[in-house]
């Protein structure tokens, strides 16, 4: 057996929120968890949206049923969310979504804009936006990665060279179920591999936005 890769054309979704004018002075790329739709993930930030902000919300460009065969015929239940990646062929799966959210930035972020950019990954979300600012090779200013971490797999030194600059914010829920005291000396570590030193916030919540 001899396995194979194409490429090919695909067609993808997206959603806004407000719109880009020459008045528009910030944008933000909000990039969802494992499991959901940014249809319902964007909704979140239309407090942005009302101040002005013009909101970009991809989509995981994998879907999958929430529930098994057997659940959703008990059930009824046929909701489905979106990944932006899984282990099996994975490097694949990162090459396109940089190249999808290349061509995002592209059509939506004017040449000539001139305003604050930012990129903030939720959960799974924090490693796809973090991924996409170190390879992506576009202008932005702030990373936030709400309730999740560095990817520990990415190229360090051009990480440190990329985010030296950048106002990185890292938010964590105080009852978050995932936030162990491993995870936390996970986020730690990180932070050190790549030499920077993110602003730290806490709410009082979980592992929600």
């Amino acid at each position: 057996m001899k396995e194979q890769e194409l490429n090919f054309n695909y067609k993808a979704r997206y959603y806004t929120l407000g719109s880009c004018t020459s008045a528009t002075k910030k944008i933000w790329f909000v990039m969802h968890g494992y499991g959901q739709l940014a249809k319902f993930f964007i909704d979140k930030f239309k407090i942005l949206s009302n101040a002005g902000v013009y909101v970009i919300g991809p989509e995981g460009l994998s879907k999958f049923y929430l529930e098994d065969i057997s659940s959703r015929a008990r059930t009824g239940n046929n909701r489905v969310g979106a990944t932006w990646m899984t282990r099996e062929n994975r490097l694949s799966d990162i090459e396109n979504y940089i190249t999808y959210l290349n061509t995002i930035y592209t059509k939506e972020v004017p040449p000539d804009f001139q305003g604050e950019i930012t990129f903030l990954g939720f959960s799974q979300g924090a490693a796809t936006a973090t991924r996409w600012a170190i390879e992506g090779n576009h202008v932005f200013h702030q990373l936030i990665l709400w309730a999740g971490v560095l990817p520990p797999d990415m190229n360090f030194e051009k990480a440190h060279e990329i985010l030296k600059d950048k106002k990185i914010i890292e938010v964590f829920g105080k009852t978050d179920p995932y936030l162990t005291d491993e995870r936390l000396k996970e986020v730690t570590t990180l932070n050190k591999r790549v030499n920077i030193q993110p602003t730290l916030i806490e709410f009082d919540g979980g592992h929600e936005l």
